[in-house]
């Protein structure tokens, strides 16, 4: 298994991972493109000798729970022929993946495996499918079986629909693709240290102590390097009027995919909430009705300025920023003076490890940052990401994850009409 696209050890795995996905969307899993480049890029790295390996190499990158998992072993059963027999798997009756014919010898190699499972899965994708049953009009079930192999499934759908377009059966049902996701931060170094070999600090009490085991002679020195842990993640919601619909599915976010980060959640339109508490101890509907409760302002008027000098002045300041990766949720409309967004702004920047501003209206390519508050608060951020969708909260992760302060100089230049105004970076 080469791992080059170009060869055919990689060809053979594209054709594997695209077959086997499009049997698992036929069978009703939620298998995007997504997926299955994760199943691929688990094969190039496992390269599994045995079609049991293959198996868990989908089992751990295609499915997220239990019944998935049921599903994916009867499709793998039915595409690769079941995890029995001397290769561990095969293709329609009587054809294993592992044997050419009757007798033949199992997969010697990764690349052999490979090549055999791209043939299975070729011949079951050819397959003629069931006849259909008894008093049936086949004619009439042909075209809507046809039709069916080119439509995305309905997570597919949800997921590049705007959340502003979401109904709330269509949120609760969001709420599964979101628990998928992962908002990972970046790490820092802790104050506390653990011991470990070829540390930079020798750890003499470690290093005597293992010492008694040859004889009095420190053949092994003992380190001690400082531990690792995730950055605080601090999230402020807008939940004004102009925000109503991005906040529903962003507090559920919060709820799916924050709270097993131990994130800070705040909103704010025109008072500053905190909502952590009520997030930590209720399901996403009735996390949506208290944050309702708890936040009076809700769909009230946008005071970014405010809410961001609260913030630092009460938590901020006191350390719960300091160091950690901000998330703004806000189109950036403010009611207030723009000139205190800019403020709050520099205060939070120099404290915060990383600012990430969630936009909606970025979604358009037109889209210009001239909104008081947005341009106010364009310049100290080091990411705006749109997250309109379920599919563009991908860049949402990456940006979170980003290990790098992209924060570039801003110098103020004179427009044509006089005055000043911000001259905006392009990168970010």
């Amino acid at each position: 298994m080469s791992g080059r696209p170009g060869g055919p050890a990689g060809a053979d795995l594209a054709e594997v991972s695209a077959r086997f996905g499009a049997a698992l969307r036929q069978a009703g899993l939620p298998v995007g493109p997504g997926r299955c480049e994760r199943f691929a890029a688990a094969v190039a790295v496992a390269r599994p000798a045995t079609v049991r390996g293959l198996y868990h190499c989908a089992l751990a990158t295609l499915v997220s729970g239990q019944e998935q998992a049921r599903v994916l072993r009867e499709v793998f059963d039915r595409v690769f022929g079941g995890l029995d027999g001397p290769g561990g798997a095969g293709v329609p009756p009587g054809h294993r993946v592992g044997q050419d014919a009757p007798g033949a010898p199992a997969a010697r190699s990764p690349e052999d495996l490979l090549e055999r499972a791209a043939m299975a899965a070729r011949a079951a994708s050819l397959a003629p499918a069931a006849p259909p049953a008894a008093g049936q009009d086949a004619g009439a079930e042909d075209l809507p079986r046809a039709a069916d192999r080119y439509l995305g499934t309905s997570a597919e759908r949800l997921a590049a629909k705007d959340f502003a377009d979401l109904s709330d059966a269509e949120l609760a049902e969001v709420a599964a693709l979101m628990r998928e996701l992962t908002l990972a931060v970046p790490d820092r170094a802790s104050r506390r240290q653990r011991r470990r070999l070829g540390g930079r600090r020798t750890d003499l009490r470690a290093t005597l102590r293992r010492a008694r085991r040859t004889g009095g002679d420190p053949f092994r020195l003992v380190g001690r390097v400082r531990r690792r842990k995730p950055r605080r993640l601090v999230v402020l919601c807008d939940i004004s009027g102009s925000m109503e619909p991005y906040a529903r599915a962003m507090i559920q976010l919060l709820y799916s995919a924050a709270g097993g980060a131990g994130a800070e959640v705040f909103t704010f339109a025109t008072r500053l909430t905190r909502l952590t508490p009520v997030l930590a101890r209720s399901s996403p509907a009735l996390a949506l009705r208290l944050a309702g409760q708890a936040a009076p302002d809700w769909l009230g008027g946008t005071r970014i300025g405010a809410a961001l000098r609260e913030f630092n002045d009460s938590h901020g300041r006191r350390g719960m920023a300091r160091g950690a990766v901000v998330v703004i949720i806000s189109d950036g409309w403010e009611t207030g003076d723009p000139g205190l967004v800019r403020r709050e702004m520099e205060r939070l920047s120099l404290v915060a490890f990383r600012i990430v501003w969630v936009n909606p209206r970025t979604k358009s390519a037109a889209y210009r940052p001239l909104a008081g508050g947005m341009a106010a608060a364009w310049p100290h951020c080091d990411a705006v990401v749109s997250a309109h969708t379920v599919r563009a909260l991908g860049e949402l992760a990456e940006a979170l994850a980003d290990p790098v302060r992209r924060r570039v100089p801003v110098r103020p230049s004179p427009p044509a009409g006089g005055g000043r105004q911000a001259a905006f970076p392009g990168g970010l």
